[in-house]
């Protein structure tokens, strides 16, 4: 086991030293116990490594906003290891990491295995009122959610004790950290990258899964040249715990096939490759010649990009449906100038942005957007008790009328957002 810091995850090593490395990664809510049951069969052949997401399983409370991220810090974990090359099965979020392992660092990975995974799972917008869902109400409601999600009505019938195991495991989590990886998860999306996945890769499912069902294993087998599906009868989203003698199996024929060694020219290669791929691609301008932004990327995509994130999803795509050759023009400029250019600014982080924003619609009675800022205020971390204090603030500084409307445009949002979903 292992100490950890914000750059790192807390890992454990089973297995014999001298063999190759098998990574096995968690999903959201569990800890490493979840492979419990596949470790005894794994170490006769593999060095397993198993990690903990940050704020699961007692882990420091370092929470990481994308699935990107949290590849970084398992790499960065690996290389103060000295581990190059390794095989990697991931469960659900597990599975994203391990995506982005194989997009990010493909000489590294040996074999691939994506388990109740998804290029994109579900939307945004479910995830980020999850969010919002734990950041009101802590992770009790989502914890005795848990197991319908997890597991068949046959297993939570007959495996009371799992059930319990499953239920301590998600309550027991670090809510910031649990937050922050829905954010990790409304963010992921590989689907336009999976055709540049190279290694040899097992898909697999559960078929009675209603979080990533079998259509989101078959889009992954499509799109990924060198891939293969299992669907394991059954089972849900939890299918190492439900059924783990059938994915022990899985595992162990498929890393014990397929698994490809690195060509010398990766390996010699690997330590700049790893330093580019830290890289922020959004950070290299763009060659603008002739353009109005003095050689600046245009900022309407980064607009677009900041708008759904701090919008929504279905906030968008009305504005969008709705706009017309009377609107459009106005629908591209709030875009380009205050999503991207001024929204999209590093100079205050967004819950700065939100109190800013708020002010200023109380300030001229716009309520109408207060209602939808509200939201976003609440996606952007500030709880309802910080929105309050806003709005008494604006009760000194904007009048008392105006701050008697906001209180109740923002009283309804935030009942609307923050109430428990059954």
């Amino acid at each position: 086991m292992s100490d950890t810091n914000a750059e790192t995850l807390q890992y454990r090593f089973d297995g014999p030293e001298d063999a190759p490395v098998l990574i096995l990664g968690p999903s959201l809510g569990t800890t490493w116990h979840m492979w419990d049951r596949q470790i005894p069969e794994l170490i006769r052949q593999w060095r397993v490594l198993r990690y903990d997401l940050p704020g699961h399983g007692g882990a420091a409370a370092h929470p990481a906003t994308s699935t990107a991220e949290l590849a970084d810090r398992l790499t960065a974990t690996l290389d103060q290891l000295g581990i190059e090359h390794f095989g990697y099965a991931g469960c659900s979020i597990g599975g994203a990491i391990g995506l982005q392992l194989a997009l990010r660092h493909p000489h590294r990975v040996a074999s691939l295995a994506l388990v109740s995974a998804a290029a994109r799972f579900g939307t945004p917008d479910a995830w980020r009122q999850t969010g919002v869902i734990v950041r009101a109400n802590g992770l009790g409601q989502i914890a005795q959610g848990t197991p319908e999600r997890w597991f068949t009505t046959g297993f939570r019938a007959a495996q009371g004790g799992i059930v319990d195991w499953a239920v301590q495991m998600v309550r027991t989590t670090d809510p910031g950290c649990y937050i922050a990886a829905c954010e990790a998860m409304a963010a992921h999306d590989c689907r336009p990258d999976l055709d540049r996945i190279t290694v040899p890769t097992l898909v697999l499912c559960g078929a009675d899964d209603p979080v990533t069902p079998p259509a989101d294993a078959r889009v992954l087998v499509a799109a990924i040249p060198d891939a293969r599906l299992a669907v394991v009868p059954s089972a849900s989203h939890l299918v190492p715990v439900e059924q783990p003698a059938a994915v022990t199996d899985l595992l162990v024929r498929h890393f014990g096939t397929a698994w490809n060694e690195p060509p010398v020219s990766a390996i010699s290669a690997a330590l700049p490759t790893r330093i580019l791929a830290g890289a922020d691609p959004a950070a290299v301008p763009a060659d603008g010649a002739g353009s109005p932004y003095d050689g600046r990327p245009d900022p309407y995509q980064n607009g677009i990009k900041v708008r759904r994130e701090v919008l929504g999803d279905a906030h968008v795509d009305r504005a969008a449906e709705n706009a017309d050759d009377f609107t459009g023009d106005f629908q591209e400029f709030i875009t380009r100038y205050a999503w991207g250019e001024v929204w999209g600014r590093p100079g205050l982080d967004r819950r700065t942005r939100s109190v800013i924003t708020l002010t200023a619609l109380v300030a001229r009675g716009h309520y109408d957007e207060l209602a939808f800022h509200t939201r976003a205020a609440l996606r952007n971390g500030l709880s309802a008790a910080e929105i309050k204090e806003v709005l008494l603030h604006t009760a000194v500084y904007c009048g008392v009328p105006a701050a008697n409307s906001a209180f109740a445009v923002a009283q309804r949002v935030i009942r609307e957002e923050t109430a428990p979903q059954g």
